[in-house]
């Protein structure tokens, strides 16, 4: 996984938007409890799983990856959540016993 400034994803992804790639944006819109990653931080997504920045990191990274690889697809953009309430919290979920809200949108 490769950390970058929030400046460098988002020049990234106008930039493989402008190299005719399939481009999502990933954003952490909300934390609770302790998270890896602040509200704001970003990781941008191509068509074909390339990826820069965080928003968590472990599985919720790769998780975010997949779910990015559907909005690409489908244009619908989601809304995620992942934390230690989560039905998913022994295979997706957040070690550090936080809860986190990332919203996942096609870049146009």
């Amino acid at each position: 996984m490769m950390l970058a400034r929030d400046e460098d994803i988002l020049k990234a992804a106008e930039d493989w938007r402008k190299q005719g790639r399939a481009v999502a944006l990933a954003t952490v819109i909300e934390t609770w409890g302790s998270a890896p990653r602040p509200v704001g931080a970003n990781l941008v997504i191509d068509g074909e799983g390339n990826f820069l920045g965080s928003v968590s990191g472990g599985c919720v990274e790769g998780a975010v990856v997949t779910e990015a690889m559907d909005v690409i697809e489908s244009g619908k953009a989601k809304t995620l959540e992942f934390g230690v309430a989560d039905e998913t919290a022994w295979k997706v979920g957040l070690s550090c016993g936080g809860t986190i809200r990332v919203y996942v949108e096609k870049v146009d």
